[in-house]
């Protein structure tokens, strides 16, 4: 069975049984990501609580694929096996397991196949015929251009976020051919901007603002702002680092000092030390002592010790431990630090947070 994307989400919606097979593939990862991650969902959901996954790369033993999927749980709970094939070319081998595999379906496991992007050789070929006849086949390729203000639209509106006709055009000629990054645009401006049904319409200026700057800035810059609290300006920082290809290990420790500074200084305050003798002890001298004096009288409450939780995640998505987007990541840590009242009013005005 070929069914839309657009329509997994209703396929997947209620109770109705779930197919016993589902094959991903397509030329746009974010599309494919999604994807899986919904029907995972929904198999959770429907009690397909035991998963295993299964990557095939060189030397594969096609022989897993059925010790896992016949693995039944000790607790009777149903299974999902998550079978990966980078490569799209199973091979021999892996074509007649997988025609085999096919044959021998249950309604107590669920196999979920991702492929990258097939030509029309591999869509005809034995195995994915198979795989399609006995389950649902979905193919994600990315919205043509003339299409994408409408997806992009879309998007927005998820986030209770609507634009101006122009606004989407401009942000479409941006990420055309690059979806990831397009999401990541669009998250960003969910974190930079109202959102909620009585949020007015971005408009092609603010989008500008968020998506594009041709700004150069250093790590420095970076401290400062995030000192300052100055959510915007560390926004187009992050922007202008990421850009430029500056190494996300040395952003992830420069923000860290700075978060790890704060924590421990409001912790010395809040135990009744003098903040001039916490900051000698700390070693910090010149402008970042009065940097820092600033931001621990704007932060009166726990956010310090909070951003050093944050900031701890950030390094472990970083090194490949949690899922996520460090650079997203760290722009939320930073709109965590942003100036309180200051800054929520400029974003409930419809503004970007501005240099205080």
């Amino acid at each position: 069975m070929i069914l839309k994307g657009e329509a997994l989400a209703a396929h997947l919606d209620g109770n109705r049984p779930l197919a016993s097979l589902y094959v991903l593939y397509g030329d746009e990862p974010l599309l494919v990501i999604e994807a899986g991650d919904a029907i995972r969902a929904a198999a959770r959901q429907r009690g397909f609580t035991e998963r295993d996954v299964l990557t095939v790369l060189p030397g594969f033993n096609w022989g897993e694929l059925f010790t896992r999927g016949g693995n039944l749980s000790l607790f009777g709970d149903k299974s999902l096996l998550d079978l990966r094939i980078p490569s799209g070319k199973p091979g021999r081998d892996g074509s007649e397991a997988l025609q085999r595999y096919c044959g021998q379906l249950s309604d107590d496991s669920l196999m979920l196949v991702t492929l990258p992007e097939l030509n029309w050789q591999d869509e005809k070929s034995a195995w994915f015929t198979a795989l399609e006849k006995a389950g649902v086949a979905i193919k994600l390729n990315a919205p043509r251009l003339d299409e994408l203000p409408a997806w992009i639209g879309g998007r927005l509106a998820r986030q209770q976020q609507r634009a101006s006709r122009e606004a989407l055009h401009f942000l479409a000629e941006r990420v055309e051919g690059n979806l990831l990054a397009a999401h990541q645009e669009i998250q960003k401006l969910a974190l930079l901007y109202p959102t909620g049904r009585e949020a007015a319409e971005l408009t092609l200026e603010q989008v500008k603002d968020a998506v594009l700057d041709v700004a150069r800035y250093d790590l420095d810059s970076l401290r400062e702002a995030l000192l300052a609290g100055d959510t915007g300006r560390m926004a187009r920082i992050l922007d202008a680092l990421r850009q430029s290809g500056e190494a996300l290990p040395l952003v992830i420790w420069a923000v860290t000092e700075e978060v790890r500074a704060l924590a421990t200084l409001a912790q010395g305050v809040a135990a009744g030390r003098p903040l001039d003798a916490l900051l000698k002890e700390a070693r910090v001298w010149g402008p970042r002592q009065g940097a820092l004096k600033q931001a621990l009288g704007r932060l009166r409450d726990d956010r310090p010790a909070r951003a050093l939780k944050q900031v701890a995640r950030v390094d472990r998505i970083a090194k490949g431990i949690e899922d996520g987007d460090a650079w997203l990541e760290l722009l939320r840590l930073g709109m965590g630090l942003g100036a309180g009242s200051a800054g929520r009013n400029a974003r409930n005005a419809g503004g970007r947070p501005g240099l205080r």
